[in-house]
């Protein structure tokens, strides 16, 4: 954890931050110099982020509208200002349209919309404090088209994105940009249920016409250009992340990956990891 009034040229805040995309953003921001408050709703799954300099961790749910300022707070004390908010939490869901508890679809509406208003609303003034702020929200290729019985995630993870187009037409002439990315399937631990299924992870995978699931850190590198000064001139965007999956229509199975030969593999796999 950063020692107290420790200063950082740029700071954001990132939920969800234990594992997965929120992880891989964490450390790829870390590593280009940002201070960072690391949120997610467990304190020990947090552990890993007091070996890496420059962060600081708060345990909550993204619900509260007591974390997220809390979280705001922390970055201003801790390292005197805020720049960028990466508001990565969510949930899955998915059920019976007709005979699914509609606790469930609350639950996920919650997490995946109205925390992320919570989020905006908390970082917008300490953003205005330093003249502008960038805003990015996860959110997914379920946001812009329907799935199988994910009617909740659909609504829900859809419901965002507007909220993103929206709050970015509000925000745009402060200077504060907001963006949503939209990854399709990427190996997280909330995607790990599907690999206990081999045939679905393998389905899924032959709809991909890159003809592979995706990392965190690709999804990483896209956030981090998001809140980069290069990004400057996007807000309201919803970026698909997905390996052409948004490109297709759906109509053909897309062409199977080539065998490569070893040496290619190798390469290849060293350029996703870097």
């Amino acid at each position: 954890m950063a020692d107290d009034g420790v200063t950082a040229e740029r700071v954001a805040i990132v939920t969800g931050a234990a594992s997965g995309i929120g992880r891989a953003t964490v450390e790829l921001l870390a590593s280009r110099g940002f201070g960072i408050v690391a949120i997610d709703l467990d304190a020990d799954r947090l552990e890993w982020a007091h070996r890496v300099d420059r962060i600081a961790v708060v345990a909550g749910d993204v619900c509260s509208e007591e974390l997220n300022q809390h979280a705001v707070d922390v970055a201003v004390e801790r390292f005197g200002r805020l720049d960028a908010s990466v508001l990565n939490a969510g949930v899955p869901g998915s059920g019976d349209l007709i005979t699914a508890p509609l606790d469930l679809f609350d639950r996920v509406f919650e997490v995946n919309v109205r925390a992320v208003l919570l989020g905006i609303r908390a970082a917008v003034p300490a953003m205005r404090a330093v003249g502008g702020g960038r805003i990015t929200v996860t959110a997914s290729t379920s946001g812009l088209a329907g799935d199988p019985l994910m009617w909740p995630y659909n609504t829900a993870k859809a419901g965002v994105i507007n909220l993103v187009r929206a709050a970015a037409v509000d925000l745009a002439a402060q200077d504060i940009t907001v963006n949503a990315v939209c990854p399709g399937p990427t190996e997280t631990q909330m995607t790990a249920g599907i690999k206990q299924v081999p045939q679905r992870h393998e389905d899924l995978r032959r709809a991909i016409p890159a003809q592979r699931w995706g990392t965190p850190e690709e999804i990483a590198a896209v956030i981090g250009f998001l809140v980069s000064a290069e990004a400057s001139f996007i807000t309201g965007a919803a970026i698909p992340v997905d390996g052409g999956i948004t490109a297709s229509t759906g109509q053909f199975r897309p062409a199977e990956r080539q065998p490569q030969p070893p040496n290619q593999q190798a390469r290849t796999k060293a350029r996703i990891r870097s």
